[in-house]
């Protein structure tokens, strides 16, 4: 029987096997931040057992609340911070250098096909478009993950989407994933890992392969997991070249990680995405996804671009394209937040933070505040959002507050005319 990615993955980093279904796995990686880390760091300290397996295998960032707005985030931030310098932990990134996890640590050459992550926050998943296995875990894997470098999970179950078709202009990956979890439901993959494969996957850049395993989470799933090929190998190029004589050996090497033909699913849904349109959230759960013409009209109070979703450099130039030239709505308030300094520094190099600014935009530092309600765009009760971020639930952004879940450019469209807007109005 062949084996998919995530199980030759679990292979090769299997430390023990104490039952036939569970598995002791190696790690590659052990990501932080300041909401979840701490408790962890707090909890090993309180067992004399302040120590890390490898400080060059973890990676730690300042990123949900950045600056801090209160002295509860800053003593977060301080415990994370005083724990990297106890633990000589280089990969640290503090104010002026962090940005959203999700985005800051791929872009750092941090995930790598083959990998093994994990990471205190759920959407982990996002790292699977480089053919990696990564799952949030809870504090007790966590504190273990950091002290022993293992973690165990069950043998992985796999569901197989088979995504086929060219987008239409006007549609991306955001809205992709978003009729995908509409298909699914949030639970139909509940303890498995979601596979993306078919000629649509094989199109799209490294950014729109993360958009898609980033809301993985929201389908119930442990991963998302995309398979390596000549996109992966690119973007990652500066930090693998030392380790291949070329990219053609990069990709032949990966490429062994693909999924056998005769790999067995928990299911395999096969979709078409030529005829579909952008798509956006209504209520309170994301798979409950309307097409836009059909939400058209739908008057917001905020619009937010940014988060470990869709504040990638991809993504800012697509809203720029919409925004050029056109004013924000008066009814409406506009916040950008580059998901990292990198990304803010190529928008500004390109004029996108000035289009977005000319427009009424506010623009803010990297940060994950506005996506969970804790800083830079919380809502008020009864207010509405649209937003590019992963997450619908109410109140997720600000106590009594609805969500509505978009692309980029539909966000885009939304804050010039203050309502729901498909994007082709402005092409």
């Amino acid at each position: 029987m062949g084996k998919t990615i995530a199980q030759k993955i679990i292979k090769q980093h299997l430390k023990d096997q104490p039952f036939e279904d569970v598995n002791v796995i190696n790690l590659d990686g052990v990501f932080c931040h300041e909401i979840t880390t701490p408790i962890a760091i707090m909890d090993l300290v309180s067992r004399g057992k302040d120590r890390v397996f490898d400080p060059t295998k973890i990676k730690a960032v300042i990123d949900h609340v950045t600056p801090a707005k209160d002295s509860k985030t800053a003593e977060q931030g301080k415990i994370l911070r005083e724990w990297a310098r106890r633990h000589g932990i280089k990969d640290f990134f503090d104010i002026g250098r962090n940005g959203v996890c999700h985005a800051l640590f791929p872009e750092k050459g941090f995930v790598r096909p083959g990998y093994t992550i994990i990471m205190g926050d759920s959407h982990t998943c996002t790292y699977g478009a480089f053919g990696a296995f990564a799952a949030g875990v809870g504090t007790t894997d966590l504190e273990v993950g950091i002290l022993k470098g293992v973690c165990t999970f069950k043998t992985p179950k796999t569901i197989k989407l088979v995504l086929n078709g060219k987008l239409k202009p006007g549609v991306y990956a955001k809205d992709v994933i978003l009729n995908i979890v509409s298909r699914i439901g949030v639970a139909g993959a509940t303890n498995v890992i979601i596979e993306y494969t078919g000629e649509l996957v094989d199109q799209m850049s490294m950014e729109a392969r993360m958009t898609l395993c980033n809301m993985a989470i929201e389908a119930g799933g442990t991963s998302g997991i995309c398979y390596p090929d000549a996109v992966t190998v690119d973007y990652l190029w500066e930090y693998i070249k030392d380790d291949f004589k070329s990219r053609e050996e990069a990709i032949a090497e990966y490429s062994k990680l693909i999924s056998d033909d005769d790999a067995e699913y928990e299911a395999v849904y096969e979709y078409d995405f030529s005829d579909l349109t952008p798509q956006v959230s209504y209520g309170f759960k994301p798979d409950l996804i309307k097409p836009v013409s059909e939400m058209e009209g739908t008057p917001v109070d905020q619009i937010y671009i940014g988060s470990c979703t869709n504040g990638r450099i991809e993504d800012l130039r697509v809203a720029a394209e919409v925004l050029k030239g056109n004013k924000i709505s008066d009814n409406v308030r506009a916040i950008l937040s580059p998901s990292t300094p990198q990304i803010y520094s190529k928008a500004l190099d390109e004029g996108i933070i000035k289009i977005f600014m000319d427009a009424g935009f506010c623009v803010s530092n990297p940060t994950c505040g506005a996506c969970l309600g804790m800083s830079n765009g919380v809502l008020a009760n009864g207010e509405v959002c649209a937003s590019t971020t992963n997450r619908n639930f109410f109140g997720r952004m600000g106590k009594g507050g609805t969500v509505h879940l978009m692309s980029p450019a539909t966000a885009a469209a939304t804050a010039i005319k203050g309502k729901i807007t498909n994007s082709k109005l402005f092409k």
